[in-house]
């Protein structure tokens, strides 16, 4: 066990958020311990020094397949491409997009996908919060010291993707109103005793 393998062992859980860009991608890590969240790190890839979109590409897949190996995420949450007036934008964003979750794949670790208005809602509360605005409360309730924020909000808008999962995967699982004892009983006789 290396010492970035040893060092994510002290998490019952690791979730990696990625807010795609094509020329700025945020990534953010979050680690889950005794049901509370804290935040591992957070960064950018820089991806604008590339003049080719393929290469962007290739910088996308090799830098977060990077960041899997080296933080061992159990999840990964990614903010959906929003819909623009820009068709060449939003193909360009989907592919980056496409890219992340191909290299999280290719280590077997599963992807959920949310809207950037669902996100905003369960940092906020308020589903049309600036940047700015999800950036200060992460802060709040990660604690997080203001000289660890970067200029680049790409990287809080990353790690508002893995609390959001966090949030959502731990929430109570929901019991269909249609069930009942009756349902139970046909569903699992092995576990009625006589």
């Amino acid at each position: 066990m290396n010492c970035t393998e040893h060092a994510m062992a002290e998490w019952d859980k690791v979730i990696i958020g990625i807010d795609p860009g094509t020329n700025v991608m945020g990534y953010g890590i979050l680690g889950v311990k005794s049901r509370n969240p804290y935040m591992v790190a957070m960064g950018v890839i820089q991806l604008s020094k590339f003049e080719s979109h393929y290469l962007r590409l290739r910088r996308i897949y090799d830098r977060v397949l990077s960041l899997v190996e080296q933080y061992l995420p159990d999840e990964m949450a990614i903010e959906a491409p929003f819909f623009g007036k820009n068709v060449q934008s939003m193909l360009k964003l989907g592919r980056a997009q496409g890219v992340a979750m191909a290299a999280a794949l290719a280590r077997d670790v599963p992807i959920t996908e949310y809207e950037p208005r669902k996100i905003k809602m369960a940092i906020t509360g308020n589903g049309a919060s600036s940047k700015e605005q999800v950036q200060e409360m992460l802060r709040r309730i990660l604690k997080i010291d203001r000289e660890q924020l970067l200029p680049q909000l790409d990287a809080t808008d990353a790690l508002a993707a893995a609390l959001c999962h966090f949030y959502e995967s731990s929430k109570p699982i929901k019991v269909s109103s249609s069930s009942s004892w009756k349902d139970f009983v046909l569903k699992n006789p092995q576990r009625i005793k006589k």
